[in-house]
């Protein structure tokens, strides 16, 4: 059985350094695609535009967001944003006081339900603020986090 287990090994190492070899296997193909610039803006309603494609954002009671009140360790902060609205196609955190508030960004499919659960990292005490893109339209719902030890090297 070992001597059957080593050539299933061998035989796959093998193919996969000729996948490799053969530029079948290339960073870019393998990495999941983001937002350059998103993620390098340092104004949150511009990191809000490059992701949903505006920044006419409406509060709404339909997202929700779960996050502690209090933060003990900024660089481990747990958060979950939830949405009862349809068609959800894009879901985003940003923390107002970051250097850059876009802390996480999600591309929904059609039969996704709104529900997102991370850890995002809190440089200073802030607002959360979660945005939903549905049916078009953006809406948003925002929390406050107090953060006792900063994450962002701090």
């Amino acid at each position: 059985m070992k001597r059957r287990s080593f050539l299933k090994g061998t035989v796959a190492s093998g193919m996969l350094g000729v996948a490799a070899t053969a530029g079948l296997l290339t960073p870019k193909m393998v990495l999941a695609a983001w937002p350059k610039a998103a993620f390098e803006a340092k104004d949150l309603n511009q990191g809000i535009e490059l992701v949903m494609g505006s920044s006419d954002v409406t509060e709404s009671s339909d997202v929700k967001i779960k996050a502690p009140d209090i933060a003990e360790n900024g660089a481990v902060v747990p958060i979950t944003v939830s949405t009862t609205l349809p068609g959800v196609d894009v879901m985003a955190v940003y923390i107002a006081k970051n250097p850059v508030p876009l802390a996480c960004s999600y591309d929904l499919g059609p039969t996704t339900k709104g529900f997102v659960s991370c850890r995002v990292k809190m440089g200073k005490t802030s607002d959360l603020i979660a945005v939903v893109r549905s049916g078009g339209k953006l809406y948003s719902a925002k929390k406050a986090v107090k953060v006792t030890i900063g994450g962002c090297g701090g």
